[in-house]
């Protein structure tokens, strides 16, 4: 593979003509360090199935105002409520993550939401590729009953089209902004993280955080970042000031000389919530599918005893479990 199938464009800070990079960052680990990891390190065992603390919800047809509402599917697909709109998360409500159906980190709990009982959606945010977040089934589903407007960075949209020609699709590169209209907005921001479909496609398609600029106030949305010394998320906090809701992942984790660099650990979430001047945050990317070898409660107990030590309470800091609903306050 000589050139970039997904996405061609000019060089920028953050992409080097062929692949994306994260600027004066640190790469995932090769095919060696994948080894090491999965035959040196024992993973702490998951149940097969594990029931969350809360019934499938049946979310309200609309949240209107400057009400905001989170209801939890599971792992980093969330619905998000406000000022009459839905927006859904990353969504998967496949049994699999994985390019194959039969094999493949599974689901060990059920979505929060049967699929039946969504909402109308009107946009659907895909923050990177990888397939706990990029579910193209999902996707399929989505656009052939609500056909939202898929909202994601560049290079992701080819991937979406191969199999999804008629998807409405709003492309984004690190910096842009994208008016929806009746006072949502859309801005596309840096995460320390990568991609990749197979093992010869690796950043080829960009990853993303996304700022959702609505009249209650900002959302900061993260599917997957490293915690990359605090820089995105000091970064946000002088662009935009102070956040009603940051949704961050919690999980997926440990090893942390594998992991550190990718995804962060509940406590550097706690302190991302910080820097980013957040008066409450959501967290996602657990519970669900057994990504790493952290056991599958200890996000959620990391998270409690990091919010402890940082004198912020649970309520404003809850991890969610699938079907779990977040009305967060006013500010």
């Amino acid at each position: 593979m000589s050139g970039n199938p997904y996405y061609k464009g000019p060089v920028t800070d953050h992409f080097d003509g062929k692949r994306f990079f994260n600027p004066g960052g640190v790469e995932p680990g090769g095919f060696s360090k994948v080894l090491q990891w999965r035959f040196r390190e024992k993973p702490q065992p998951w149940p097969p199935a594990v029931a969350s603390a809360f019934a499938q919800a049946k979310p309200d047809a609309r949240i209107e105002g400057n009400r905001l509402r989170v209801t939890m599917v599971g792992h980093a697909s969330m619905l998000i409520q406000t000022q009459g709109f839905s927006i859904l998360t990353d969504p998967v409500w496949s049994e699999r993550v994985s390019p194959f159906t039969f094999a493949g980190p599974k689901r060990a709990n059920a979505p929060g939401i049967r699929f039946e009982d969504l909402p109308p959606i009107d946009v659907v945010i895909v923050s990177h590729n990888h397939y706990d977040h990029l579910d193209v089934a999902t996707l399929k589903r989505l656009v052939h009953i609500h056909n939202p407007l898929i909202v994601t960075p560049l290079g992701n949209d080819t991937i979406i089209r191969r199999s999804i020609a008629n998807a409405r699709i709003q492309t984004m590169d690190w910096g842009d902004r994208f008016d929806f209209g009746h006072g949502l907005v859309f801005h596309c921001e840096p995460a320390h993280h990568w991609s990749a479909r197979g093992v010869n496609d690796r950043r080829f398609a960009l990853w993303a955080a996304f700022v959702v600029e609505t009249p209650g106030g900002l959302i900061y949305h993260i599917g997957d970042t490293g915690f990359h010394e605090g820089i995105n998320y000091r970064a946000a906090r002088e662009k935009y000031g102070r956040f009603r809701l940051a949704i961050l992942p919690i999980g997926a984790y440990e090893p942390r000389w594998f992991m550190k660099a990718q995804h962060q650990n509940p406590e550097e979430a706690v302190e991302g919530m910080k820097l980013c001047n957040a008066a409450y945050a959501a967290g996602h990317h657990w519970f669900t599918f057994q990504l790493t070898n952290e056991n599958i409660h200890h996000p959620e107990r990391e998270l409690h005893a990091a919010l402890h030590a940082s004198g912020i309470s649970r309520e404003r800091f809850p991890a969610l479990q699938p079907g779990a609903v977040f009305d967060v306050p006013q500010v």
